[in-house]
């Protein structure tokens, strides 16, 4: 007599029939699962899992370190201080010359393209825990070589090999925040990825438009210490991190998932179901050949959703997010004085902070590809209208217009954050086979940061006024672009709100047209 287990189901057979009837006493665990899933309403959800809540929240504290450090810079170049001590003399004032914009800018886009992908080998290896851990702790180390540095060779060299482990951050939040939470707050829980960059980018404007007013090297030297803060906190909490199940389940470890999935639930869940669902989806997805390869990414089984993954992540740089970086820059271009530059900065910033929590409210009630869609085009013509206003006759001698762009772009910033920004990380997650889900985020973010790279390069060129010096005509460089963007958005991006993994798997699987995919009904 032998024994048939699958799934914590333990079945004494003495013939293969009997090993059949375990396998449909599996399938029916499966689908009981995902239907308690379609019924679990968001706040049932919450009550449900608060512990896949906060350890998600928490490992996504690594993309506030992430945004932090760019904007840190970014807004650097606009303060006093930094620009005497690391800037050259022009027209009477110290600057930053775009040349060095560009090269101290790299170190964030260049470390998501190889951080990014370099990661997705220790998560597969270790697990999600111990890479996330081993990167906070070099993050750590790399902090001093920003802090203490006054030279700015020795801060380039800093920013880039930190930058390295900075991007590893992107692919580790939302590949754990997919796999630790159920559908019903799975899009929340991915779209406040984005909420913690904004909160990187909004802290860093506001310590800078604090210490702004400083003469001397505390000014930036300050900000660069507080980047120790993150690496405390997530260091302290790390021991008591679960791990992810998919990733145990993955490496044949059944008993230490269930426990995963039970330190995540509520008593009252049964994560033997959830357990037998998940078991199946890795099972659906090695009949459909997805593979675990980053080559895989690219396969038959794969190629459609990789490019979706990449698609929505890129829009977010041709939109014009980069400018966002060097938003104090931009409105001291255009014509406000420093001061008022910073504060406009932090307004910016705060204003896409409350647009990103009201994207929860929308990823609630409407699809992601109708909040995408919508958020894409209101975004373009906003950007078209603010190339307009620059064209006005005495341009310099009309603040109501300069005004006007400043609010304008306020504008663009919260379309983006209740649109594109959030729902990116949500269809990125939501569309990638579980099995590659960590290549397929690596390889999405990979690709965004190659564009950054570009981005970095050309907008320190395009507004300094050593340089082009377009001011607000740059938006008629983003809005052209979004043009093409939403082109392809509207023929690519499917509709993935209310969709199991396996469902996902299946549907992609047969090839469902796009506009498709919101009536589809699994037979």
């Amino acid at each position: 007599m032998g024994k048939s287990e699958e799934a914590g189901v333990v079945v004494d057979s003495p013939s293969d029939d009997v090993d059949l009837s375990a396998k449909e006493v599996f399938g029916n665990e499966a689908r009981l699962a995902t239907e308690i899933e379609h019924s679990m309403t968001f706040f049932e959800g919450v009550r449900l899992y608060p512990a896949a809540v906060g350890w998600s929240a928490f490992f996504s504290l690594g993309i506030i370190m992430t945004a932090f450090d760019p904007q840190l810079l970014g807004s650097l170049y606009a303060e006093s201080a930094f620009q005497k001590d690391f800037g050259y003399l022009f027209e009477g004032s110290y600057i930053i010359s775009a040349p060095w914009q560009t090269a101290l800018g790299m170190g964030n886009p260049i470390g998501q393209v190889v951080g990014a992908v370099l990661v997705g080998y220790p998560m597969e290896w270790w697990g999600r825990r111990k890479t996330f851990a081993a990167c906070v702790s070099l993050t750590a180390c790399f902090v001093f070589m920003q802090f203490f540095t006054r030279s700015i060779v020795v801060l380039l060299v800093g920013e880039l090999i930190g930058g390295l482990i900075l991007g590893t951050y992107t692919t580790i939040a939302p590949t754990y925040a997919s796999e630790v939470c159920p559908m019903a707050f799975r899009g929340h829980l991915t779209a406040y990825i984005n909420l913690c960059f904004v909160t990187g980018q909004l802290l860093a404007s506001g310590v800078i438009a604090g210490t702004s007013k400083l003469n001397n090297h505390w000014a930036y030297s300050a900000p660069f210490a507080l980047q120790w803060l993150w690496p405390i906190i997530i260091l302290a909490g790390m021991p008591f991190a679960p791990e992810s199940p998919w990733w145990l389940i993955r490496q044949g470890r059944l008993e230490e998932a269930e426990k995963a999935l039970i330190r995540l639930s509520s008593p009252s869940i049964d994560n033997k179901l959830t357990l037998a669902m998940m078991i199946e989806t890795d099972k659906l997805e090695l009949e459909m050949q997805t593979g675990t390869t980053y080559w895989d990414c690219f396969n038959k089984a794969n190629w459609r959703r990789t490019e979706i993954s990449i698609g929505v992540y890129a829009t977010q740089v041709f939109s014009g997010i980069y400018l966002v970086g060097f938003a104090a820059l931009f409105f001291n271009l255009i014509g406000l004085d420093n001061d008022k530059s910073f504060d406009m900065s932090v307004g910016f910033l705060a204003v896409g902070w409350v647009s990103t929590v009201a994207s929860w409210v929308a990823i609630s009630k409407w699809g992601r590809r109708r909040i995408y869609n919508i958020g894409l085009l209101v975004m373009t013509i906003l950007m078209f209208i603010i190339g307009f206003l620059d064209l006005a006759p005495d341009y310099a001698q009309h603040k109501s217009i300069v005004w006007a762009q400043c609010i304008l772009l306020i504008i663009w910033n919260g379309v983006f954050d209740i649109s594109i920004g959030p729902v990116a990380y949500v269809l990125f997650c939501e569309v990638s086979a579980t099995k590659v889900r960590t290549k397929t985020i690596a390889v999405a973010t990979a690709a965004q940061a190659m564009v950054g790279i570009i981005m970095t390069v050309a907008i320190p060129y395009m507004i300094d006024p050593d340089s082009a010096n377009w001011r607000g005509k740059i938006g008629f460089f983003f809005g052209g672009l979004s043009v093409l963007c939403l082109i392809w958005a509207y023929f690519r991006i499917p509709e993935t709100k209310g969709r199991t993994y396996e469902e996902l798997d299946l549907m992609f699987e047969r090839k469902v047209k796009t506009r498709a995919f919101k009536h589809y009904k699994i037979k």
